[in-house]
């Protein structure tokens, strides 16, 4: 699996919130919202200097492209632990059958 996050934010901005922060995983730029709007999760209330803002989700898409799971965020300051995507990610692989 990898991790990545998307924003609305250009790549410029993403790189200096990620030295930052010593984010390692890759930040993707989408300043037209255009995958945002894609998933769903565009927060249409925000108007003027952050349109285009999305909705604070994770998604665990698989290898086959197809979304596993989805787990929503209340807010922008807590996001879910390393155990919490564990377990998604545990309950989105389907047993083989025997």
């Amino acid at each position: 699996m990898q991790l990545v996050a998307v924003s609305y934010d250009a790549t410029e901005v993403l790189a200096r919130f990620a030295q930052r922060r010593g984010i390692e995983f890759e930040l993707l730029s989408d300043p037209g919202s255009a995958t945002i709007k894609a998933y769903g999760i565009l927060n249409e209330a925000a108007t003027g200097k952050t349109a285009g803002i999305p909705h604070p989700m994770t998604f665990l898409v698989g290898p086959d492209g197809l979304i596993k799971a989805r787990l929503g965020h209340e807010g922008y300051q807590t996001r879910h632990t390393v155990q919490q995507l564990i377990e998604a990610a545990k309950q989105s692989v389907k047993p083989s059958p025997p």
